[in-house]
C-alpha cells in the first residue's frame, strides 16, 4: 500500500501573497499568459503548491527551488514526490510523501467541454476509439475525458511531455469498470501493464480526474491508499 495525499483548492484568493512567494522564472511564466486570468491562476495554485511542500519539507513557501526534467516537470530534491494539475477553476495536488525508489506519480483534471471526435482519432489507440459510445451521444463526452485524464495520469507520471504518443498504450474507458491500462508498447515508459495503477477521482460533474502510479518494472501494481488533507470531492461547481 502505497500513501497518497491529496490537495484540492480554488484558483481564486490572494494572488499577490501568492505571487511574493514565486521564484523569479515562475513569476515570468505567469507574465507570459495571454488569456485573461490564466496567469492568475497558475500563481494561485503554484503558489498554494509552494506552501504545501512547504509544511512537508520544512521550508518558508519561497525558499522551496525546484529540479526541472527537459518537459519542464518539477521535483524537489529529497522529496517529496508531487505532481500538480488545474482545471475548471481548481487545482488538485497529489504528494506521496516517503515513495518507494522509483515511483512514479501522475494526476490530471480536466473540465468538461465540446471536443470534436476528430480529438479521439487523433490522440487516442484504434481499440480505444473502437470503445467508445457512439459520436454524439450523451456518453460520449464522458467517455472521452475518462480516457483522456487516465492517459494523461500515466503521461505526466513518466514526465516526457508531448515526446510519449497517448497512442502507444491503451486505458479502460467504461464506467464503473475499473480503471486500467491494458496495454503498453512504448520504451518511454518502464513496465507493462501489471506494474501500472489507475484510479479514478470523483470529482463530481462535468470534470474528471485520474491517478496513476508505477513503482518500476515487474514489482507488481501498486495500490494507493489515498487520503485528502484539503478540500473535499466531488469538487463544487
Amino acid at each position: 500500500m502505497i500513501d497518497i495525499d491529496l490537495y484540492f483548492w480554488p484558483l481564486t484568493g490572494d494572488e499577490g501573497g501568492y505571487r511574493a512567494c514565486l521564484s523569479p522564472d515562475e513569476v515570468a511564466r505567469a507574465d507570459r499568459f495571454v488569456r485573461p486570468g490564466h496567469g492568475a491562476s497558475f500563481t494561485v495554485a503554484r503558489g498554494r503548491l509552494r506552501e504545501i511542500l512547504g509544511q512537508y519539507t520544512g521550508q518558508p513557501a519561497d525558499a522551496l527551488r525546484f529540479d526541472y526534467n527537459a518537459e519542464g516537470k518539477p521535483s524537489l530534491a529529497g522529496g517529496p514526490l508531487f505532481n500538480l494539475s488545474h482545471a475548471g477553476g481548481w487545482a488538485a495536488l497529489a504528494i506521496c510523501a516517503a515513495p518507494p525508489e522509483g515511483l512514479l506519480l501522475g494526476l490530471d483534471i480536466e473540465a468538461h467541454r465540446e471536443v470534436e471526435p476528430m480529438v479521439a482519432a487523433r490522440f487516442f489507440s484504434p481499440n480505444e476509439v473502437a470503445a467508445m459510445p457512439e459520436v454524439g451521444s450523451a456518453a460520449w463526452q464522458g467517455a472521452f475525458f475518462r480516457i483522456w485524464t487516465r492517459k494523461e495520469a500515466v503521461v505526466k507520471a513518466v514526465g516526457p511531455g508531448l515526446s510519449m504518443p497517448l497512442s502507444d498504450f491503451d486505458v479502460t474507458q467504461a464506467p464503473g469498470a475499473g480503471a486500467a491500462i491494458t496495454r503498453i508498447e512504448t520504451p518511454l515508459a518502464p513496465g507493462g501493464p501489471t506494474d501500472w495503477s489507475l484510479t479514478d477521482l470523483d470529482t463530481g460533474k462535468g470534470m474528471a480526474g485520474a491517478l496513476a502510479l508505477c513503482a518500476g518494472r515487474g514489482r507488481g501494481c501498486p495500490v494507493p491508499r489515498l487520503t485528502i488533507r484539503e478540500g473535499q470531492l466531488p469538487l463544487p461547481r
